[in-house]
């Protein structure tokens, strides 16, 4: 039986992670909207040392996630905060993707980005794979 006490304490984890890596994206866009516009530090090994960490939890809330879709839905509906926790990491993960997005996009435009690690120019066009199947089916 799966405990929804273990499941809330890891989504709690999982938010204070959501909330430490967005601190650490808002300090990265505070340091790009400055005058220089160039980060003071290497932000490679924190953002390393965030992967792993949220990669573990993550695993652990899909542990979780498979117990909890198996049980009933009135005991599921019993634990309002686990749905509150999921809504809370939802948000949080949302503020951290358009943040981070803005700051690469600022990176990019202060050309402080290497070119090794530029996105592909298709990856502006969602339908790029469809397209050149299309065209060399029809061949």
């Amino acid at each position: 039986m799966p405990c929804p006490a273990e499941l809330a304490h890891d989504l709690r984890v999982h938010r204070k992670l959501s909330e430490e890596i967005l601190a650490f994206v808002e300090s990265e866009s505070a340091a790009l909207r400055r005058e220089n516009g160039r980060p003071a530090l290497d932000t490679t090994d924190p953002r390393k040392k965030f992967l792993a960490q949220l990669s573990e939890s993550l695993d652990r809330i899909r542990q979780h996630r498979i117990a909890w879709l198996r049980l009933e839905f009135s005991e599921r509906k019993s634990h309002p905060e686990i749905v509150e926790l999921l809504r809370e990491n939802q948000n949080l993960l949302m503020k951290i993707l358009v943040l981070d997005r803005e700051n690469e996009q600022a990176l990019l435009r202060k050309g402080l980005v290497p070119s090794r690690r530029l996105a592909s120019a298709n990856r502006q066009r969602p339908h790029f794979v469809a397209n050149l199947y299309q065209r060399n089916s029809a061949m």
